[in-house]
């Protein structure tokens, strides 16, 4: 998962690695390669800010549909039952009558990160976040939290809710991918990565170019200038890494040397 950039004019590498943003706290381990890269990085980018208490807490206000519309008001009697029912017999954070207000995909996403069977669970940023604080450096994001925002609103909110009940209905199906992705996440297989985000969530199919590839456009074109004269390591959602539409591929498109790293022992010195 661990990439180093270099070329096209560079001064010094910069890395790419692939995170998953919930794991089984036991799967998410940070590699003597990857402690190598945080330590030697001038900057750490997330997909958000994540140190900046200000932006993470400002999402919150972003979690809610435009113009006062309720899921209620989205789904017929009998469907909105049938989200209830779900949240009655299974451990989700929050009551579903708090989150009548909320974007239906941020609610299939809450459910997805239930589904691991694990007490204790952790997020590789977290990771990350914890062995940069020794260093003490700086944390940035890609996107904003009302640009993350804007991406759920330009899904039609109808769309969402349907996509939350066929979610719901077919939960162990998705159970069964969202277990394959961590699989395939340990084993480091980008290739097969690709192929399972088509199906990993609701409306991922069909709005791959909002959700993923055009996220993927737009980080690209900021990172040279990010990268200018920096050693930077970019931590983001490993779906977002493969394919022809992902970071990497795009990043040789423009001239940068993208090449795996394999994990190193901790004596070694320099990356």
């Amino acid at each position: 998962m661990l990439w180093k950039i270099s070329g096209n004019g560079l001064a010094r590498s910069c890395y790419l690695y692939g995170t998953m943003h919930v794991l089984c706290a036991e799967d998410a381990t940070v590699s003597d390669s990857l402690k190598l890269a945080i330590r030697y990085a001038d900057e750490i980018y997330f997909e958000l800010d994540m140190d900046n208490m200000g932006e993470m807490l400002g999402a919150m206000k972003f979690l809610r549909m435009n113009d006062g519309k309720k899921l209620s008001e989205l789904l017929t009697k009998e469907e909105y039952a049938r989200v209830e029912a779900y949240f009655k017999q299974h451990s989700v954070p929050l009551p579903l009558a708090m989150m009548n207000r909320f974007k239906p995909y941020f609610i299939s996403s809450l459910i997805g990160e239930q589904m691991m069977s694990c007490e204790q669970k952790n997020g590789m940023e977290e990771l990350i976040m914890r062995e940069s604080r020794q260093y003490q450096k700086e944390i940035k994001g890609l996107e904003t939290s009302e640009f993350q925002a804007s991406i759920f609103d330009s899904i039609p909110y109808e769309k969402q809710a349907k996509d939350l009940v066929s979610y719901i209905d077919s939960i162990d199906s998705y159970k069964q991918v969202t277990m394959e992705m961590v699989e395939v996440y340990r084993q480091q297989n980008l290739e097969r990565m690709d192929s399972l985000m088509h199906k990993s969530d609701p409306g991922m199919d069909e709005y791959m170019d909002i959700l993923l590839y055009g996220r993927n456009r737009h980080w690209v074109e900021q990172m040279p200038g990010i990268m200018k004269g920096k050693c930077i390591l970019f931590a983001v959602g490993a779906g977002h890494l493969p394919g022809r539409q992902g970071v990497i591929n795009l990043l040789r498109k423009k001239g940068y040397k993208v090449t795996p790293m394999k994990n190193i022992s901790k004596k070694t010195e320099s990356l």
